[in-house]
């Protein structure tokens, strides 16, 4: 039996269900917890849940993407918007949170939603966008938001939907996909000048329909495709698939001490890890990058 084509299915062992749907799996190193929007439900959930903290908290915009700031606060992308929330202190009331806008982008074409992103090993935030009309036409656009630079298109392809952002140990190779095309792309990233080059085919799609991607220490990339979690080497060869014996997958992140423990997210709001036969010799995962929110947010330029 040939280990990399065969799928494990494997019922995990779920640490909590909640909300409606999953999406953007991020580990908060500072807080110690993992955390998720659903955007089905405008919730934002954290497990384990900080201390005096609840695991929900309401929003009042609904986000599919987040990242992890410096300040501790969450730069989220709401629909056409990026915007910033400040998380409540152990005990306050918990109050519906506001996301503060520090830019809209591709103002001028309404078909556009920011579908993925995440911040690089330098303090930006690398996103693309979808198009969610039904015309399915390849308008999506792959940026870098910055409050230094603003916000920069990267060169990259026009997609129907940007998924599969991520960035290697050392921060100098981006991959990215068109969740309506066939094939993760690999490219050399100067994440200051906002430059990519050398774009190739890092490897053809097992299952259709790119999702969401992680690097581990190591350098193998994890990809969700088609609602299965498929681990690849530095070289685009597949190690393993496994899929959730009850829902299909949505995101995943490795966090917990030494970035050791890898969780996967169900697109039905259920949060798995791995049991021990499939946990045991993986390498440990990357710190996830903080996006660098000193500057002034009434001050980012829109644009692009």
């Amino acid at each position: 039996m040939n280990v990399a084509t065969t799928v494990t299915s494997t019922p995990g062992i779920m640490l909590l269900r909640v909300g409606q749907a999953g999406c953007a799996l991020r580990w908060d190193a500072m807080r110690q917890c993992w955390r998720w929007p659903d955007p089905s439900g405008s919730q934002l959930y954290a497990w384990p849940a900080p201390p005096a903290m609840p695991s929900g908290l309401r929003m009042l915009e609904s986000a599919r993407v987040m990242a992890c700031c410096a300040s501790g606060r969450l730069l989220l992308g709401l629909g056409k918007r990026l915007g910033m929330v400040d998380l409540p202190q152990p005990g306050q009331p918990s109050r519906p949170l506001q996301a503060q806008v520090l830019i809209t982008v591709d103002a001028a074409e309404p078909r556009t939603s920011i579908s993925d992103g995440c911040a690089d090993r330098h303090g930006n935030f690398v996103f693309g966008t979808a198009n969610t009309a039904q015309d399915q036409r390849p308008i999506g656009s792959f940026y870098q938001y910055s409050q230094r630079h603003g916000l920069r298109r990267l060169a990259l392809p026009a997609v129907v939907k940007a998924a599969s952002i991520a960035l290697s140990p050392d921060g100098r190779r981006l991959y990215c996909a068109d969740a309506a095309a066939g094939a993760i792309l690999q490219c050399d990233y100067d994440a200051e000048r906002a430059k990519v080059s050398n774009t190739t085919t890092f490897t053809d799609l097992l299952e259709p329909g790119a999702g969401a991607a992680i690097a581990d220490s190591q350098g193998n990339i994890w990809s969700v495709q088609g609602g299965v979690l498929v681990q690849y080497d530095s070289a685009g060869q597949v190690q393993q698939q496994i899929a959730l014996a009850r829902e299909a997958a949505a995101s995943v992140a490795f966090g917990g001490e030494g970035l050791a423990q890898l969780l996967v997210l169900g697109e039905q709001g259920g949060l798995y890890g791995l049991p021990p036969d499939l946990a045991r010799g993986l390498a440990p995962g990357v710190a996830d990058g903080l996006f660098i929110d000193s500057g002034s947010a009434s001050t980012a330029p829109s644009h692009a």
